[in-house]
């Protein structure tokens, strides 16, 4: 049996055009490339060309949208600290002491599993071109810090202790959940609501028993028995 064959200019009839991205969706989508790219090669290990290869679009089209590398980076980076700052603020912000120190804890380990490029960016720090420095990852643990600072010296306020310690502690509670949280990122085990749970642990049984004065012992210390504390009973 013959088969007919199609009539002229019937063959695009069956192509539907490919819809174009608006301008919103271009530079989110050039962001999203971007950070990948970031994330692996760091900034001078980045081009514009790879970019906009990546994203199937012109040279011009990245500069169009950012100017230069320079501010794509720039927009990568500020996105990055405004997702995790959000997240750790609110953690710090919204819930009393000991839920709020997992709820930090939990907070920093999801920003790093969901977004792991963005973070290595964050550690990463590297430079731009024209101004030298740009938002880090310590910068946000120093924000975090001064954040954790307030809390905590208002509780050794209401608790008698001396305020001006509330410095040195909060750069140890930020920095041990920071440490621990980096170390995790690797090895992702066990999951980050064990590592979250052990962290409470480690901070809130000891902050309950803080001692106001502390002092290092020697090699003959022998812990004291338990006391019976007003606090306690």
């Amino acid at each position: 049996m013959a088969i007919g064959r199609p009539a002229e200019g019937a063959a695009e009839v069956h192509k539907a055009p490919r819809a174009r991205m608006t301008g919103a969706q271009r530079r989110l989508q050039l962001i999203e490339v971007a950070r990948g790219l970031f994330a692996e090669r760091g900034y001078e290990g980045t081009s514009i060309e790879e970019i906009a290869q990546r994203a199937g679009v012109s040279k011009p089209i990245v500069y169009e949208h950012f100017g230069g590398k320079e501010g794509l980076y720039a927009v990568v980076v500020d996105r990055e600290m405004e997702t995790l700052l959000e997240m750790v603020t609110a953690s710090l912000s919204k819930n009393r002491s000991l839920y709020r120190i997992q709820q930090v804890a939990l907070a920093l380990l999801t920003y790093m599993e969901e977004r792991t490029d963005g973070f290595r960016i964050l550690v990463r720090g590297d430079s731009t071109a024209s101004t030298g420095e740009t938002a880090t990852y310590s910068s946000l643990l120093n924000d975090a810090v001064s954040q954790v600072e307030h809390i905590l010296a208002g509780d050794f306020e209401r608790r008698g202790f001396d305020p001006a310690l509330a410095p040195l502690y909060a750069q140890a509670l930020v920095g041990m959940v920071s440490s621990t949280a980096q170390w995790w990122l690797d090895v992702r085990e066990p999951s980050k609501e064990v590592v979250a749970a052990h962290l409470v642990n480690l901070c809130w049984n000891g902050l309950t028993r803080l001692d106001p004065s502390p002092d290092l012992v020697g090699p003959d210390y022998v812990e004291p028995l338990e006391r019976t504390t007003a606090e306690d009973s």
